[in-house]
């Protein structure tokens, strides 16, 4: 510890974890057939450390003849090898590709920080150990698929067309690729064009694992690449995580096709505050829910509902916590909310903010030194919300936190339930009757109750309205990869 700030807190010397011991190549082809391939176009782009704006690495920009021919090797293997294996054999090597995953989680979780901005915290606590976790949790079931889908006739579909987003980039892939793989089917995926780095890394795991030359296939790129797979005629599945507007494009895309299609969206959820809540424990819930990740979650809290005759005192002392939150490098231990993914998505939250002061909702931000360079936004909240205000509609996707009150269970209810999402919610209580209640009221995929932001590899993950449709996760991840016969 260094010296004592305002008599009243520390202020911590910096405790960097060392990148000494990753391995970043200057320039990352396409992994397609089991080979590293150069696109065809012989374009690159930069992925960029948002914490320091420095690149980090050089990516192919894969085309249509590039994810052409990525779909080429998937349905070969598919044909030729992986539909054709046992069971018990492609448990194999899911469980290895896990273990070798697991072996290295701490390469995983300084690059995931470097390229996404997110903490070593986080990185390290929650994204790696989960996304190992469910390459063994899906290993598990790859032979025992008859148990999932009792007295059903199943089969696999072929070729998973997968695109994922930015804000956890290694678990996405793991929560796409693992239950295709555990059903049989073969694999073209797309990581976010800001957060490549690591799903490369786990192209260079898979290599490794021995894996057959084809069943996973890793193209990068824009969104044009992410319009080639989705529009492609031998893709079977598209799996989709991400906004809500580009989830509607790829519907439109696949109304009429065979296609099997979850769509992962958009989401605005609630955090329902009652007044016999364990209050501190309620404050660390919402701090975690919001700022811990930079609001970069899906189903972040950013609508908070507190009960009106406690209000007062939960808005003082969520204040306080935020004064004790520390904006920083996100490769050092000690920082609490590190940097927002892009430029372009700091603009996006700032425009937020400014529509929010515009809207005459009283604003509290934190009164932290921001880097000089990086990407970096203060926690944010903004209280006196109406419903009507468009903080409180839209995913602004950043550390910002809309507070409204509520009197009776009823009004809470129908304030949470009036938002075009419906992905996620929490409620703080110290009555099971009330959280029973709220849980078959409230319109979201996923109550959590006198927490926040846990997940599991059993536990099915996905919402309703435009939050999108289909499960991840659990046993229900099974069903989005094989098709049921009666």
């Amino acid at each position: 510890m260094a010296k004592e700030k305002n008599n009243e807190s520390w202020e911590y010397a910096p405790s960097l974890e060392s990148t000494a011991h990753i391995q970043l190549k200057e320039k990352y082809d396409l992994f397609i057939d089991g080979k590293w391939v150069k696109p065809k176009s012989g374009k690159y782009f930069k992925s960029i450390n948002p914490a320091n704006e420095e690149v980090l690495a050089e990516v192919a920009h894969a085309n249509e003849s590039d994810v052409n021919l990525a779909v080429k090797a998937a349905r070969k293997a598919y044909t030729n090898v992986w539909s054709k294996m046992a069971p018990t054999e492609r448990a194999k090597y899911i469980y290895r590709i896990a273990r070798l995953m697991h072996e290295r989680a701490r390469e995983f979780a300084v690059i995931e920080t470097l390229d996404a901005g997110k903490t070593i915290r986080e990185s390290r606590d929650v994204d790696v150990p989960l996304a190992c976790n469910h390459f063994f949790y899906y290993a598990g079931w790859a032979d025992k698929l008859e148990y999932a889908f009792p007295n059903r006739k199943f089969e696999s579909l072929g070729v998973a067309g997968q695109i994922i987003p930015w804000n956890f980039p290694l678990l996405m892939a793991a929560w796409k690729i693992a239950p295709a793989l555990a059903t049989g089917n073969t694999v073209v995926l797309k990581p976010a064009e800001t957060t490549p780095l690591t799903a490369l890394k786990l192209a260079e795991i898979i290599e490794e694992s021995g894996l057959p030359a084809g069943v996973v296939n890793i193209v990068t790129g824009y969104g044009d690449t992410g319009a080639a797979i989705v529009n492609h005629p031998d893709v079977n599945k598209i799996a989709f995580t991400g906004s809500t507007a580009v989830g509607k494009i790829i519907q439109k895309s696949i109304a009429g096709t065979h296609k099997k299609a979850t769509l992962e969206l958009g989401g605005k959820s609630a955090n329902i505050i009652f007044d016999d809540a364990p209050i501190d424990q309620a404050v660390e819930g919402i701090v975690n829910g919001i700022f811990f990740n930079q609001g970069h979650v899906c189903c972040a809290g950013s609508r908070l509902f507190v009960q009106e005759n406690v209000a007062d005192k939960v808005i003082r002392k969520l204040k306080q916590r935020m004064e004790s939150l520390y904006v920083g490098n996100p490769l050092d231990k000690n920082t609490d909310i590190g940097a927002i993914n892009s430029k372009e998505q700091l603009e996006v939250i700032n425009k937020f903010i400014q529509i929010g002061k515009n809207e005459g909702a009283e604003m509290y931000q934190t009164k932290c030194n921001l880097p000089k360079k990086g990407y970096y936004c203060s926690p944010t909240i903004f209280t006196n919300v109406a419903q009507s205000n468009v903080i409180a509609q839209e995913e602004i996707f950043g550390p910002v936190l809309t507070v409204q009150t509520f009197r009776t269970v009823d009004e809470v209810i129908q304030k949470a339930n009036n938002s075009p999402y419906g992905l996620a919610a929490g409620v703080w209580t110290d009555k099971g009757s009330r959280i029973f209640n709220l849980t078959t009221k409230l319109r979201a995929g996923v109550v959590w109750a006198n927490t926040y932001n846990k997940f599991d590899p059993t536990s099915p993950f996905g919402g309703y309205k435009e939050s999108g449709f289909g499960r991840e996760g659990g046993m229900h991840g099974l069903s989005g990869y094989v098709k049921l016969n009666d």
